[in-house]
């Protein structure tokens, strides 16, 4: 058996998995707060619990974490995990547990499941785009998951997109993250209705700073126009990056994850009809397949467990 574990900055999710069917046979999750030795331990007593349930022994563990998390094992960098950064939690938990423990960014490792198990399977050159609070991704690339020199690769949310933009919690000014997030169609939200275009966000949310993204979404699904607006200029902002990345890449899929994918159809179609308009040569490309994702929430724990079983 295998144990995936996804590391986000809030909780930890661990799935016990057969890797002849990839079927889950168990479940765990507990909050990632706190430094990372207590991480740590946290991590050891939920693999605990799972292999004493295990119907067959557990031979390797696999974490998802968010930031930039590589082969080292150690946490480099992680806006949403500072607690942990520069403790080598991989190690750490290897020695902890008596079982190999290989480690990867948390995006990068739901596209590996995709890429097997889910939205991805049969096509050599794609992205996912993970659209939560913030921006993750991965790339397949010749029909391999691409790592990068130290494990790093899939932090499409932090390239620039706007160079005088607004400061981000990263430090540096106009990442795509800041337009394009979760958090992003929140703020364009509270703009909305501040100018008097989203009235529906104020007898939602109560006031204009307590309206969030889930706001904007269930108007939408209401078929609120002053939503429907916010949300339309948000999936041009999410085809922004898009383009970048698939002009840097020439791919020939887009997998759109994350929580914003609940939205569905919506979601995919918006950004497939924007991303026709700001890719350069569109009309001279393949078409890009705009495709939401197959595996939800599971997919970086997934994911890890598929890591662990190729690296052990």
């Amino acid at each position: 058996m295998l144990i995936g574990i996804d590391i986000g900055g809030t909780k930890a999710s661990a799935l016990l998995v057969d890797p002849t069917t990839w079927a889950i046979v168990g479940r765990e999750r507990i909050s990632s707060g706190g430094n990372g030795p207590a991480l740590v331990k946290s991590l050891a007593g939920m693999v605990g619990l799972l292999r004493e349930r295990s119907p067959a022994p557990v031979r390797a563990v696999g974490l998802g974490i968010a930031g930039l998390a590589g082969r080292s094992g150690t946490v480099s960098w992680s806006p949403n995990l500072p607690g942990v950064v520069g403790h080598p939690v991989g190690p750490d938990l290897e020695r902890s547990i008596g079982l190999s423990v290989a480690v990867g960014n948390d995006a990068t490792t739901a596209t590996l499941a995709e890429s097997r198990l889910g939205a991805g399977q049969g096509c050599d050159d794609f992205a996912l785009v993970t659209l939560g609070t913030g921006i993750g991704g991965g790339f397949v690339l010749g029909g391999r998951l691409h790592m990068g020199a130290n494990g790093f690769s899939g932090e499409p949310g932090h390239m620039v997109v706007s160079a005088d933009g607004p400061v981000h919690l990263s430090g540096h000014r106009g990442p795509w993250e800041y337009y394009a997030s979760g958090n992003a169609l929140g703020r364009m939200g509270r703009e909305a209705a501040s100018a008097g275009t989203f009235p529906r966000g104020l007898q939602l949310a109560g006031s204009v700073e307590a309206i969030t993204g889930r706001d904007v979404v269930a108007a939408r699904a209401d078929d609120d126009p002053g939503a429907q607006a916010v949300f339309t200029g948000w999936c041009t902002e999410v085809a922004r990056g898009v383009a970048n990345l698939v002009v840097l890449l020439d791919l020939s899929r887009i997998v759109l994850g994350g929580g914003l994918a609940d939205v569905g159809e919506p979601l995919r179609s918006g950004v497939a009809a924007a991303l026709g308009d700001l890719l350069p040569g569109a009309d001279s490309r393949p078409a890009i397949d705009v495709v939401l994702a197959q595996l939800g929430s599971d997919a970086g724990a997934l994911g890890a467990a598929l890591l662990a079983g190729d690296t052990d």
